[in-house]
């Protein structure tokens, strides 16, 4: 059985970035059949001050595995070992 990670993308509004980052993982997610969640930054205070100057931000399973300019490959790097577990 595959364990399923936890994605987060941390964005916020009006974020070129995010869109292009939000689009990227809801291709890979539909792509690998997986689920994220996206978190306005402006939410939290703490996520606020954390992720400002980063955003886009995302993390699987809690570790920051892309930020800024998110490609599909530092995406799927992080991915692999879930991708790769028995079904």
């Amino acid at each position: 059985m595959r364990a399923e990670p936890r994605i987060h993308l941390y964005s916020k509004a009006r974020c070129p970035l995010c869109d292009e980052a939000k689009e990227l993982l809801e291709m890979l997610c539909e792509a690998h059949q997986l689920t994220y969640e996206e978190i306005d930054i402006y939410s939290d205070d703490r996520l606020l001050e954390q992720y400002q100057l980063m955003i886009p931000v995302v993390a699987v399973n809690g570790k920051v595995v892309a930020a800024g300019r998110v490609s599909v490959a530092d995406i799927e790097e992080a991915l692999l070992p879930f991708l790769t577990q028995d079904k």
